[in-house]
């Protein structure tokens, strides 16, 4: 990111506590032709000193704890005025938490959260500030110019929100990320199991990501991409093992957050939540070996014959857009009920701009024909449910009969779709009026006295999740005495 900075005539001071890591950014500027543009620093002071008030100092740090010594390290050397931006997976509650900690020294804090991986971070990333209204517009002209930029040339950065708001828009990309990761792996584990070989699945992915629903799609375009390359002469992708570790490690947080946020909020996004229980089962390599020895061999996928190839090889095409589809319906509703609850007033033309070019979920049929529609127009986060939007409901209710012939299939075969299947019940649910969660409530209530609604009731109430009025006594209380009888005994 210095170098980035470096690139668009910004004199950039350095400062990292591995002396290692700032030589390497300083012979890569070297190279570049950066010379002069970049200098390094060994303690706050003379970083500090370097810089003219108001100072700008761009943070790029694990989450947890290292962000709080480094403010506190900061602090003494800053003036009224500067500006720290957070450019860290960070926790929207620590971002906030340091914004309130700021406040009283004039010290302006901005929680930016930053897509696109390591290559974007050098070319231009998605960039997702929020905080101080005044700040963000005062760094804001320098963000745009090394942002990433979409194809009609608009900066994919902008002002997203007051407090935590940009590192939550962040953290809940990660979570719609992680969701359309599970559904295109699993769409490939499909197609190996039809015994195609790699090459052969990169093309269709290629296939997939020039036209359709799924054009535009980075991560569609970059399984296209690894499908072909190789390292002396074999497939780079024959030797990766199917562990994903980032969220055990804790090297990665956003999973964990996005999923826990979803439950606290209570909004159902069972594409998200399966995806990351995907995710950890598979990190286990070790117990899954265990278990399979335990159960004589698991349940492996079977070999996958259609009688009609290209027919369902489109079949899994949408499928595959329905559950990315998902992901991002899901965490969009996440994102409007934070906002309701935290009253960040974020800008949701601006999250639909920052999503359009530079990170992850990229998808540009859906930020163009599905979102466009909705977040263009700046809605208020009151009612923003993109399950309402008709726009929505023409592409799934074309997906549903192919999403339903994947998972079948899948199902007959032990085909491992967990994302899927999950998009599948979840469109089911949301849109179901005659739920078998009836029978739940009721038992809810025979054990635990927890009250029902009745299907007769005319208060409005009964369309909201709030407790029902009714309670049945399905078996009265009994002493142990009267329970057991002649069995019964002090």
């Amino acid at each position: 990111m210095a170098l980035l900075f470096a690139e668009i005539g910004v004199h950039v001071s350095l400062s990292d506590p591995s002396e290692e890591a700032m030589d390497a950014v300083m012979q890569k500027a070297e190279k570049q032709g950066y010379h002069g543009k970049v200098d390094k620093y060994t303690d706050y002071d003379s970083l500090c000193k370097s810089l003219s008030s108001p100072r700008l100092l761009v943070f790029s740090l694990p989450h947890g704890g290292v962000g709080d010594k480094v403010l506190e390290g900061l602090e003494p050397h800053l003036s009224k005025g500067d500006i720290t931006l957070d450019c860290g997976n960070e926790h929207f509650e620590n971002t906030e938490r340091r914004q309130d900690k700021c406040k009283g020294t004039g010290i302006r804090y901005i929680g930016c959260g930053v897509s696109g991986g390591y290559q974007a971070a050098r070319a231009g990333p998605s960039m997702c500030p929020g905080g101080d209204i005044s700040a963000l517009k005062e760094v804001l002209p320098l963000l745009q110019k090394v942002a990433a930029k979409d194809k009609n040339g608009q900066p994919c950065v902008g002002v997203i929100g007051k407090g935590g708001a940009g590192h939550y828009v962040k953290m809940m990309h990660n979570g719609i990320e992680h969701g359309m990761m599970s559904a295109i792996s699993e769409a490939w584990g499909i197609m190996r199991r039809m015994g195609m070989d790699y090459e052969e699945i990169g093309d269709v992915l290629a296939q997939w990501n020039s036209e359709g629903e799924l054009r535009g799609t980075f991560l569609v375009s970059i399984g296209a991409d690894l499908s072909h390359k190789r390292d002396g002469g074999r497939l780079v992708i024959a030797e990766v093992l199917d562990k994903v570790v980032q969220d055990v490690t804790g090297e990665e947080g956003t999973g964990v957050w996005s999923n826990t946020e979803a439950i606290d909020l209570h909004v159902s996004a069972p594409t998200l939540n399966v995806s990351h229980a995907f995710r950890l089962a598979s990190a286990f390599r070790g117990d899954r070996e265990k278990a399979n020895q335990t159960l004589d061999g698991g349940f492996p996928p079977n070999e996958l014959t259609v009688s009609d190839k290209k027919a369902f090889i489109e079949d899994l095409r949408q499928a595959t857009y329905a559950a990315c589809l998902a992901s991002y319906i899901q965490g969009i509703n996440v994102i409007a009920t934070a906002d309701r609850t935290h009253e960040w007033e974020i800008d949701y033309s601006q999250v639909w701009q920052i999503w359009r070019a530079g990170c992850i979920i990229q998808a540009d049929y859906i930020s163009d024909e599905i979102l466009a529609p909705v977040l263009k127009s700046k809605p208020s986060s009151e009612g923003l449910n993109l399950n309402f939007s008709s726009r929505v409901a023409k592409d799934v209710m074309k997906c549903f009969p192919a999403l339903r012939r994947v998972v079948a299939k899948s199902i007959e075969t032990d085909q491992v779709v967990p994302a899927i299947s999950a998009t599948l019940e979840y469109f089911k649910v949301v849109s179901g009026t005659d739920l078998p969660t009836s029978f739940y409530e009721a038992e809810l209530d025979y054990f635990g006295s927890h009250m029902f609604d009745k299907k007769d009731d005319t208060d409005p109430n009964v369309k909201k999740p709030v407790e029902g009025k009714h309670h049945f006594e399905w078996k009265p209380a009994t002493s142990q005495k009267e329970q057991y009888g002649k069995n019964y005994s002090l």
